[in-house]
């Protein structure tokens, strides 16, 4: 179990890296490059769902109350002092958001994907993994750039 948190660390940091290779500099660019676009809203897709994946082996590793839903895992892990609140609201946030681009429910807002990818995104999933590094008492690997 371990090695598999390990091995979905490492892939977070790898979405990331890739995210940041490909994200656009500027809002227009990010508006006007529909291949850019999409790209990226595929990569917070997958790093969400890696996100939510590494919560879940985290629950059952230390065997903690099972969630009954994505959401729920998030809150399991502040309940238990891994993540923090604010975190936690943000880890929502991030869920919803991957819903609206995975699912299509409704328009989707390029500002806030944009400024998601170029701003909060990075530290939140930074902040989260060192959560989970520092609850299970592991030490930062080689970061996949």
């Amino acid at each position: 179990m371990e090695k598999r948190i390990k091995e979905k660390i490492e892939e977070i940091e790898e979405f990331m890296g890739q995210l940041k290779q490909i994200a656009p500099n500027s809002f227009e660019e990010y508006e006007s490059n529909i291949e850019k676009k999409a790209a990226c809203e595929r990569y917070v897709e997958k790093i969400v769902e890696a996100l939510t994946d590494l919560a879940f082996l985290v629950i059952k590793l230390k065997r903690l109350k099972i969630p009954e839903d994505d959401i729920a895992a998030f809150s399991i892990l502040s309940d238990n002092k891994v993540v923090n609140t604010n975190l936690l609201d943000k880890l929502k946030m991030a869920k919803g958001m991957r819903n609206i681009i995975a699912h299509e429910y409704g328009k989707i807002d390029d500002n806030i994907v944009f400024e998601s990818i170029t701003e909060e995104l990075g530290k939140d999933v930074r902040e989260f993994v060192e959560s989970i590094r520092k609850y299970l008492g592991t030490k930062k690997t080689k970061k996949a750039s």
